[in-house]
């Protein structure tokens, strides 16, 4: 089996463990104090990474361009406002709502990656896809009594909105991410991906610190005395990341996004298994569906 597939679900299950740890900070933080910190104690991780790779595999670090810098910032920018949309999500009432409508980032980036990158998933693939999509949505928004008309009146509220958004910022996200890394030169896919990773990382800190300063100079003090919580979740979305940018370099990025929607399989599992509450049948009707999904995309690549 692929490296890449392996490297998605460690990137999907750091993801989920980053995300559960990043709500607890919505009582401490706010939405930019929330995912400033993910890029502040972030970068040191990525950096440790980096030189292990280096080490490891005797490539040298490659060389900064214009345009590489150019698709960092895009990309960095991009993460700043998606993630700040998708914790926005988590702050209404139909958070659900929102969660489910952020998972269409997984058909939106191979969308934009087809028309950009010039990436085309076979057939199986694409229905594997849509097979998760339709998983995920109705682990999201079952029992929630929503007819298709419903469900369409619901996308007109402020967690869909929010959710829907950070599907979209993310998917541009992704392909700015990509285009970065191919921008750059060396023989080593994994140190080039994490070359992108700090310096993107990086260019966020500047980025995002530089708006707390200006705005919400309170939150910046905040990100940094409230280290103890917040390192831990810097530490897993530096982890989280690396994945995420290696899986980016490997293979196409409507793969890796699809292969990643086994994230919501790990919350349930921790939900069932770590706070033993009880699944229901159509959880895994929903389950089944997200894991069949998956199944057709890593036969169809």
């Amino acid at each position: 089996m692929p490296i890449w597939i392996f490297i998605s679900v460690a990137a999907a299950l750091l993801q989920c463990w980053r995300t559960a740890m990043q709500q607890k900070l919505r009582g401490l933080l706010s939405v930019n104090g929330a995912g400033f910190v993910r890029y502040l104690y972030g970068m040191p991780t990525a950096l440790v990474l980096l030189l292990i790779a280096v080490a490891v595999t005797g490539a040298a670090i490659p060389a900064i361009n214009p345009l590489f810098l150019l698709y960092c910032v895009l990309g960095g920018v991009f993460q700043i406002v998606a993630t700040n949309l998708l914790i926005m999500s988590f702050g209404y009432r139909n958070f659900a709502v929102g969660t489910a409508y952020s998972k269409t980032e997984t058909v939106q980036s191979a969308i934009l990656a087809f028309f950009v990158l010039n990436e085309h998933p076979r057939t199986l693939a694409w229905i594997g896809m849509c097979i998760g999509l339709v998983g995920v949505m109705t682990l999201s928004l079952v029992g929630r009594g929503m007819k298709p008309k419903e469900l369409l009146a619901a996308t007109v509220q402020p967690a869909a909105v929010c959710g829907l958004g950070a599907g979209t910022v993310f998917a541009f996200t992704t392909v700015f991410i990509k285009l970065g890394n191919q921008s750059l030169i060396g023989p080593s896919l994994v140190v080039r991906a994490l070359f992108t990773l700090v310096i993107t990382n990086t260019l966020q800190i500047l980025m995002q610190g530089a708006y707390l300063y200006w705005r919400e100079p309170a939150e910046l003090r905040k990100a940094f005395t409230s280290w103890r919580s917040s390192m831990w979740v810097g530490t897993l979305s530096g982890c989280g990341s690396a994945c995420w940018f290696t899986g980016f370099a490997i293979a196409e990025v409507a793969l890796v996004r699809a292969v990643g929607q086994i994230e919501i399989v790990f919350t349930l599992l921790f939900s069932r298994f770590y706070l033993k509450e009880i699944l229901k049948r159509s959880d895994v009707a929903g389950l089944s569906l997200v894991v069949f999904g998956v199944l057709l995309v890593v036969l169809g690549h």
